[in-house]
C-alpha cells in the first residue's frame, strides 16, 4: 500500500546531507519540459562490482524488451531496459529505506525483468508493485517513463512503495529529478551518493533552465563529468586540470568511477507518438571511454552485434574494448595504488586523450542515425534501412573505435 504522506520540494531543491562513499549509481529523469525535442529522457549511470555488461533482447512475456545485463547473468534479470509498449525502467540502490532484518536482498534485477515483461504504463507498474509477493527483497529507487507521458521514481522496500512524480510541479518544479543512492522518504542523513547527487544537480540545473537537454549533452556533461561538488573542482576545466602536476587523481565521488560499468539514456516518445521509437542510447564499459550506440526493441535480435553477446562467452565486444581502454586510465595494480587514475590518459591539452578520441567516434555515430530517426518518427522504423545503418555503424566502430589504443 502507498503511504499517505506527500513528497516536498526537498526533491527538487537538493537535500543537504553528509557525504557518504560507496558503490551505487547516478541517475535522472528529464521530462519533456526541459529536453530539446520535448521527449522524456531516462538516464542511468551504472556502478557495480560486475564490470562486464552486455545488452540482450527478450520476448518471454506480454511485451518484448531490450535490457542491460551483467555478462555473467544466466537468470531472468534486467538492470535497465525498455519494452515494445514504450515502458522503460532503471534503478539505483537505496541505503536508507530498509526497515526490517530480512536477508536475501538485491532482487531489483528480477523485479525489473518481470516489469518489462508485463507493464506498459506507470499505472500498470503501480498495480504490479501492489501485487508483487512480499517481502519484495528490494531496497531501491526505480525510475520509470512510459509512452503516455508518465515519468516518476518509485522508492521501494520490502513492503511498501512511494511515488515521486517528475511531472508534478510541486515535487519537480525544474522539470527533472536526480537520484543517487538514498531515498527522499528514507531515514534522514543515511544512504550514499550525496556528493554525486549535488554534482549532478549543479550540472543539470543551468541546462534545464535552457530547456535544451539532449542525450549527447547528458553523456558529455554527466556520464563523463569530472566535476567534484565538495572539492569545488572540475578536472576538465583548465584551471584545475593536473597539467603541471603528476596527473594522478584519487578515484572518489566523481560521477564516473572505477566501479562504473555502463551508462544508458532511454529517449522516450511524446504522447500519441509510436512507442517503437523509444530509443536506448547505450554505452558499455567504463563510460568515459565507451561509445554510445542506439538500439530499438522493434529490431529484436538484429541489433548492433558489438553491444550483445559475442564469440567470447557472454561478452560484448564494445564492453571488452572499453575495459581494455580503462586499464590505461587505471594502470596501477598494487594495494591502494589501484584507487588512483591517470587523468592525462583521458584528457589532455594535445587532444590525444582517450575520452577526446572517443568523442569524435560517438559524434559520427549520432550523425549516422539522426536523419533516419527524424523520418521514422512519422513513418515508423524501416527495418531494412536500420539494418544498413547498423552495418555502417559497425564498420565505423571497427575502423575508428576498436583501433583506439
Amino acid at each position: 500500500m502507498k503511504p499517505a504522506f506527500i513528497i516536498t520540494l526537498l526533491v527538487a531543491c537538493g537535500w543537504l546531507c553528509p557525504a557518504i562513499a560507496g558503490y551505487g549509481c547516478t541517475s535522472a529523469i528529464f521530462t519533456g519540459k526541459v529536453t530539446a525535442d520535448g521527449r522524456p529522457l531516462l538516464w542511468k549511470h551504472r556502478d557495480t562490482d560486475d564490470m562486464n555488461n552486455r545488452m540482450a533482447f527478450f520476448h518471454t512475456g506480454k511485451y518484448a524488451f531490450l535490457a542491460l545485463l551483467n555478462s555473467s547473468d544466466t537468470g531472468r534479470t534486467a538492470w535497465t531496459g525498455a519494452n515494445s509498449a514504450g515502458f522503460s525502467i532503471m534503478n539505483t540502490a537505496s541505503y536508507n529505506l530498509k526497515d526490517d532484518d530480512i536477508e536475501e536482498m538485491d532482487k531489483e534485477g528480477e523485479l525489473m525483468y518481470k516489469a518489462l515483461s508485463e507493464c506498459s504504463t506507470l499505472a500498470e507498474f503501480e498495480a504490479f508493485l501492489d501485487s508483487y509477493p512480499r517481502p519484495m527483497r528490494v531496497e531501491a529507487n526505480f525510475g520509470v517513463i512510459d509512452a503516455q507521458g508518465g515519468a516518476a521514481y518509485y522508492e521501494v522496500n520490502n513492503t511498501q512503495w512511494v511515488k515521486v512524480d517528475a511531472n508534478d510541479p510541486k515535487i519537480a518544479p525544474n522539470g527533472f529529478l536526480a537520484y543517487t543512492n538514498f531515498s527522499y522518504t528514507g531515514r534522514f542523513g543515511e544512504g550514499m551518493g550525496y556528493i554525486r547527487y549535488h554534482t549532478a544537480m549543479e550540472i543539470i540545473l543551468p541546462q534545464a533552465s535552457l530547456r535544451d537537454i539532449t542525450p549527447q549533452w547528458i553523456f558529455r556533461h554527466l556520464s563523463r563529468s569530472f566535476r567534484h561538488s565538495l572539492m569545488g573542482i572540475d578536472l576538465l576545466d583548465d584551471r584545475y586540470a593536473p597539467a603541471n602536476a603528476s596527473g594522478w587523481i584519487y578515484d572518489q565521488d566523481f560521477i564516473p568511477r572505477k566501479s562504473s560499468s555502463a551508462s544508458l539514456i532511454i529517449q522516450g516518445v511524446k504522447p500519441g507518438e509510436n512507442p517503437e521509437m523509444t530509443t536506448l542510447w547505450t554505452v558499455l564499459g567504463y563510460p568515459p571511454v565507451g561509445v554510445a550506440v542506439p538500439m530499438w526493441v522493434k529490431a529484436g535480435g538484429q541489433q548492433v552485434e558489438m553491444l550483445c553477446r559475442s564469440a567470447i562467452p557472454n561478452h560484448a565486444r564494445l564492453c571488452d574494448h572499453a575495459l581494455a581502454l580503462k586499464s590505461k586510465v587505471f594502470p596501477l595494480l598494487r594495494a591502494n595504488e589501484k584507487k588512483y587514475f591517470y587523468f592525462p590518459a583521458l584528457h589532455n591539452k594535445s587532444g590525444t586523450g582517450l575520452m577526446q578520441q572517443v568523442a569524435q567516434v560517438e559524434a559520427a555515430i549520432f550523425d549516422c542515425y539522426y536523419n533516419s530517426m527524424e523520418k521514422w518518427r512519422n513513418t515508423g522504423i524501416d527495418l531494412k534501412e536500420l539494418k544498413k545503418l547498423n552495418a555502417a555503424a559497425e564498420e565505423l566502430l571497427q575502423s575508428d573505435y576498436l583501433t583506439i589504443r
